[in-house]
């Protein structure tokens, strides 16, 4: 490779699949254009493999530009290409080569982005959201070439898929956080592109009434799968998350001190619960296998689904349509604490592990309505009152 970046195209001579013939360079009718006989790629017979020859930054330059049959070259061509080198208006593949392999194209950003970030509960997920909607139309996209333009595109993509406005905003923030992370590490400058998040409405609160939640409890004390039964009583006594009952280990539970510790949970940094009688009391009469876990999976390692027992569950005990159990579940815990009016929205948030204050504002009515029914208690007493007597 000489220092204009332009590979010397010389056979070897000892080389035996493609081996040059004669090494002696033979002109054309082209001032600077030279050929060498080669054993022919892919067929019987000689070709010719053609060179140029020019001066660039003051040194002699020999560059391969093709051969006779497999690049279908000929001498015309080859000085054109000649006149092309001399105003730097082409590059040989060698460099096409070099400089194709550090272009930052969305699919070479994927595997950047997935190596850095497979620790990820996300991984999975992310993807599928690759593979599935990101891949078809922008994989061969230079990063640096991506304009808002391309972003709508592929929002109005996935609109007409059919996907749900959350579904459109996990796609479309895996795009964004790729390119941020790009960005961060220096890899390239971040694009003048405009993300269009779709409007979500997301804050569904799923709750049971008194008459559900009390086929739900028959049910469980009659289902024959105890281990899923004390799970879902779990999730609605704790008002932990699917993935963290999953992962519960039993050294995460602390009896003595009475706190459930929840390792890895969805705003990511570990917390702590209380444990509360009814939690306590169920725990411990939890049967011990030897796992870990607290309920376990196959051969008691960790299990990865329960989607289909807790349907078969909700089915039984009629639960609404659309009604996800472990989250419905609770969304159930939530409404409960809040609509009691005895527990203030901070200590609530801190309960469901939520982040920030807004996730738990989607309980403030049941709150609010609640102190209601508490001042129209106040109010009813002094209605009820005699009034006194003026004093003369």
């Amino acid at each position: 490779m000489l220092a204009s970046g332009l590979e010397i195209g010389l056979e070897n001579p000892n080389r035996h699949n493609g081996v040059t013939l004669n090494n002696t360079r033979q002109k054309t009718k082209y001032p600077g254009v030279f050929y060498r006989e080669s054993k022919r790629v892919g067929g019987k017979g000689d070709e010719r493999v053609y060179y140029v020859v020019f001066k660039k930054g003051g040194k002699v330059v020999e560059a391969k530009v093709g051969r006779q049959f497999a690049d279908n070259m000929t001498p015309a061509k080859a000085a054109a290409m000649r006149a092309d080198l001399v105003e730097n208006r082409r590059i040989t593949k060698a460099e096409q080569r070099r400089v194709a392999a550090s272009r930052w194209t969305v699919a070479r950003l994927w595997e950047f982005f997935k190596d850095n970030k497979c620790d990820l509960k996300s991984a999975r997920d992310d993807r599928y959201r690759y593979e599935k909607y990101i891949k078809p139309s922008l994989a061969i996209k230079d990063v640096t070439e991506l304009i808002t333009l391309d972003i709508d595109r592929l929002k109005r993509s996935l609109v007409k898929a059919g996907l749900a406005p959350a579904t459109q905003k996990h796609v479309l923030t895996l795009l964004r956080r790729m390119l941020r992370l790009g960005a961060q590490k220096g890899l390239f400058i971040l694009p003048v592109a405009h993300f269009d998040m779709p409007r979500v409405n997301n804050e569904v609160t799923e709750d049971l009434d008194p008459e559900q939640l009390q086929r739900l409890l028959c049910v469980l004390d009659e289902h024959p799968d105890q281990q899923m039964a004390s799970l879902m009583l779990l999730a609605l006594y704790s008002g932990m998350r699917r993935g963290e009952l999953l992962r519960l280990q039993w050294s995460h539970v602390d009896f003595c001190r009475g706190f459930i510790s929840i390792i890895g949970p969805k705003g990511g940094k570990d917390q702590r619960i209380p444990l509360n009688d009814a939690a306590r009391a169920l725990l411990e009469s939890q049967p011990r296998s030897g796992s870990l876990f607290v309920f376990p999976g196959r051969d008691g390692k960790q299990r990865v689904d329960c989607k289909r027992a807790t349907a078969t569950i909700a089915r039984k005990a009629g639960f609404p349509p659309g009604f996800r159990p472990l989250h419905g579940l609770r969304h159930t815990f939530a409404s409960t604490l809040a609509s009691s009016g005895q527990v203030d929205m901070y200590t609530l948030q801190k309960l469901l592990t939520h982040k920030s204050p807004q996730m738990t504002q989607r309980y403030a009515h049941l709150r609010d309505e609640a102190l209601q029914r508490a001042a129209e208690v106040a109010g009813v007493i002094f209605t009820l009152k005699k009034p006194l007597r003026s004093v003369k």
